[in-house]
């Protein structure tokens, strides 16, 4: 299927971190994960929910990652993937549960996709927002 290019919103609204709000850096994307978790409660029936194979999303930051919070990371909790590219989803939470089923030999975990659509207003700066418009339209040349 082919992916649409993405009209850039001069207005775009970057989300807030309130205090206690948990947000994962991906370079300059930065997404709000407590707000994009209470979006997903609220809009379930129109996230792809799937289980996915482990192997396909490796831990790049596995050395940074706190031990305790591996030890007690709970594989019944999605972890949450977003479309990055057209058709290529990245982990934006969940990277504990990834690492522990890796280690434990679970060959797949539950996970929520969100589209870019669905998850593009978690950016939590304008920069952020329009940088990721231009990345998203300069990997469509590819498709």
């Amino acid at each position: 299927m082919k992916s649409k290019m993405l009209v850039r919103q001069n207005d775009f609204e970057p989300i807030l971190i309130d205090y206690g709000d948990e947000f994962f850096p991906n370079g300059i994307f930065e997404f709000n994960i407590t707000k994009m978790i209470a979006f997903i409660e609220d809009q379930k029936s129109k996230i792809i929910f799937e289980n996915v194979e482990v192997k396909l999303y490796p831990n790049y930051s596995s050395d940074h990652l706190d031990e305790s919070t591996i030890k007690t990371a709970n594989l019944s909790v999605p972890i949450i993937l977003a479309e990055i590219a057209p058709s290529r989803y990245n982990v934006i939470d969940g990277h504990h549960r990834i690492e522990k089923a890796i280690r434990i030999g679970i060959e797949k975990l539950p996970a929520y996709k969100l589209s870019v659509i669905q998850h593009i207003g978690f950016l939590t700066s304008q920069q952020a927002y329009f940088s990721f418009v231009d990345y998203w339209n300069s990997k469509l040349c590819g498709e």
